[in-house]
């Protein structure tokens, strides 16, 4: 794939290398795997009230503190985990996160016990398809939608923590549940035929 030229591409991802190859490679792309489904859940939720860029520069640094972010072995973490985690400067040491995220492993094999899987509970909420959105600047682009809230609600019920409106409406987006690249950025075509 040819990456878009830097004055096509969503103004969000600026010049950051990091951040444009995400733009260009991963962001909207629909994605039914559990395990990257999972791994935008625990990054996602790790991000909020901190910058996407942030949490990408540690994304390699989370996959080698939560077990290449299974949930199996993370639902086992007791508190010599938690205690390495919060001592971990490679992620955010933020106690209630590093909770939330054994606890998003324990109700996703809740979960998978009940014979379920998060590719089927997250793209229900948008029939199984990508909803294309067609903004054409950044200040369209809603932060949440009823969709998102509906979904939150849903998470919340099965006990995900972290699961606001507005991490699952960036979990959205990312997982290319929905298309939110601006209708101007080659990635929006591309993605829509994904």
């Amino acid at each position: 794939m040819n990456s878009p030229k830097q004055d096509d591409r969503c103004p969000w991802c600026g010049k950051d290398p990091l951040y444009v190859a995400y733009h260009d490679h991963e962001w909207g792309v629909p994605c039914h795997d559990e395990r990257t489904l999972f791994e935008f859940l625990i990054l996602e939720g790790a991000q909020a009230g901190l910058s996407w860029l942030t949490i990408l520069r540690k994304r390699a640094n989370y996959r080698r503190a939560f077990d290449g972010f299974d949930p199996a072995k993370i639902a086992r973490y007791g508190e010599q985990e938690v205690v390495r985690l919060l001592g971990d400067a490679g992620i955010v040491r933020n106690k209630l996160k590093i909770a939330a995220a054994i606890d998003n492993a324990r109700a996703t094999l809740a979960l998978y016990e009940s014979g379920g899987r998060l590719d089927e509970l997250f793209w229900r909420f948008v029939d199984g398809r990508p909803v294309v959105n067609r903004w054409k600047t950044l200040a369209e682009v809603p932060v949440f939608t009823p969709t998102a809230e509906a979904l939150s609600k849903e998470l919340k019920r099965r006990g995900f923590r972290f699961v606001g409106p507005t991490v699952i409406y960036s979990h959205m987006q990312a997982t290319g549940m929905v298309n939110d690249h601006l209708v101007t950025c080659p990635r929006h075509k591309a993605v829509t035929a994904c």
